[in-house]
């Protein structure tokens, strides 16, 4: 598997856990605040989104297409595949939206009774911000490609809308960092993709740079709670997340996309559930996000068993 690139020493800095010691919360989120004065983008003036798309060129790079290397995929004539993955890049920016609706009152939930002129909400209200943001930038992105847009399903939607409500702190940052961290992955891989189209690249190096502070913001106050919180709320950090991470893996590319580009869908979905290669993918997208996770006491009991079952984490 690829390994995704690095961007820059500031980003490099920004998502380092410094050997995992607890940092003081407005002192990250100073910096962090400063990262974002300097290092943030309008995607409306950022990108030019009156350009062609660009003939025999990706929407998403192939190997990180759901059916690649499938018996499918090599009975499909190469413009399908392309095809493929404009509907996976639409399913994706709409997961994407999704998610981001989903952290963004989440973020609102965690500063509520927060001192108000502190770094910390400072910097949450600056991530809130971007996140808006990037659900404007992903869907200009869906309708700019001409595939419709792809949402969860019915029951999943309202899944998330409990799992929200009921969430603890330490388990919504667990879900912001399941939210950015596997798509940042694939996200590393595709903006200095020349095979892609240049629009999709631009979207992607956007959100991955801006998407580098929210991790390391999550990361650490999730690291702050893991130790300060008591136990049941730890327990239920571990089931909830679990539970998030199965959501997470089914919903990761709308099984709709197949039936779209003329492919027969349970014949697609059984295909890609058998894909070693896409199994290899999702891991390796997670593995960064699970090494930390197990680190700091999240995969254990019954919420590592549901990651497991998600297909996230190696049995």
């Amino acid at each position: 598997m690829t390994t995704a690139p690095d961007i820059a020493p500031m980003e490099r800095e920004v998502l380092s856990d410094a050997l995992g010691l607890l940092k003081d919360r407005e002192q990250v989120a100073e910096r962090l605040l400063e990262s974002s004065r300097k290092h943030s983008f309008d995607p409306d003036t950022e990108l030019d989104w009156d350009a062609s798309w660009e003939e025999g060129k990706w929407y998403w790079p192939p190997e990180l297409v759901s059916l690649y290397d499938t018996p499918l995929w090599k009975r499909m004539s190469e413009e399908q595949r392309m095809d493929l993955s404009r509907h996976e890049a639409a399913s994706l920016a709409s997961l994407g939206i999704w998610f981001e609706v989903i952290l963004m009152q989440l973020l609102v939930r965690h500063i509520y009774d927060k001192p108000l002129t502190s770094n910390h909400v400072r910097y949450a209200l600056t991530e809130i911000a971007d996140e808006c943001r990037h659900s404007m930038m992903f869907a200009r992105l869906i309708t700019q490609g001409g595939a419709p847009a792809y949402p969860v399903s019915r029951f999943h939607h309202n899944l998330a809308r409990l799992l929200k409500t009921v969430s603890t702190t330490p388990g919504s940052f667990t879900a912001t960092l399941l939210g950015e961290e596997i798509l940042d992955w694939m996200q590393r891989l595709t903006f200095p993709d020349e095979r892609v189209q240049t629009l999709v690249r631009g979207v992607t190096r956007i959100h991955v740079i801006e998407e580098a502070r929210h991790v390391r913001y999550a990361r650490e106050e999730l690291r702050r709670q893991m130790v300060d919180c008591p136990r049941w709320e730890a327990e239920l950090t571990r089931i909830s997340s679990g539970e998030a991470a199965r959501v997470f893996s089914i919903s990761f590319v709308n099984p709709q996309v197949y039936e779209n580009v003329g492919l027969n869908k349970q014949e697609a979905i059984a295909q890609v559930k058998a894909s070693g290669h896409r199994k290899e993918v999702m891991q390796s997208g997670a593995k960064r996000l699970t090494d930390f996770l197990d680190e700091i006491g999240v995969l254990r009991g019954v919420g590592r068993k549901l990651w497991v079952s998600s297909g996230l984490l190696p049995k």
